[in-house]
């Protein structure tokens, strides 16, 4: 085996990524503090190509030069919008017939080895600030929970780890169902 050069890896360019079929996945992103956190959202979202990113409440926005540190540029490709208002952001998105689904430890959570996706539905994924997690409020509107089991001693997941493992896991069950 031979690792492949960055120039073999035939990457889309950042007009390409807008010209692009994106996956019918949104992430709404409320009170995350951590620069370095957004900036892994925003390439994880890149290399998945999520539909768009909301930034609410206290997240930053680009241009950052921290957040670059680890969105490596994939703040010029996903496409994205602050709003203040998280709850706001949930609603229109149900407005829009999008299921929006907070990914928390809650009653009646589905794990996500377990979520079915629907064909043809877009879905919203809710994460929370990196030590309250999704708000009671916002939980209470989405339409639903999916929770990642975790078997060891602690009792969550980096936000950016969260965001990546819920994006592929979705992303694999749309693009290759068995």
């Amino acid at each position: 085996m031979r690792k492949l050069e960055n120039s073999e890896l035939d990457r889309k360019s950042v007009e390409d990524f807008k010209q692009s079929e994106k996956t019918p996945i949104i992430i709404v992103l409320d009170d995350i503090r951590s620069l370095h956190n957004i900036g892994s959202v925003f390439r994880t979202a890149d290399a998945f190509l999520v539909e768009k990113i909301y930034l609410c409440g206290i997240t930053a926005t680009p241009p950052n030069k921290e957040m670059h540190k680890t969105a490596l540029g994939a703040t010029e490709t996903v496409a994205w919008e602050h709003n203040a208002n998280v709850l706001e952001v949930i609603e229109n998105l149900k407005d829009e017939k999008v299921t929006v689904l907070a990914i928390e430890q809650v009653e009646s959570a589905v794990f996500l080895q377990d979520f079915k996706i629907e064909k043809d539905k877009k879905y919203a994924l809710v994460f929370g600030n990196e030590v309250f997690g999704v708000s009671q409020e916002a939980v209470a509107i989405c339409d639903g929970c999916i929770e990642i089991p975790q078997l060891g001693t602690k009792h969550s997941l980096n936000i950016s780890v969260s965001a990546g493992i819920v994006v592929w896991d979705l992303f694999q069950k749309m693009k290759w169902p068995k």
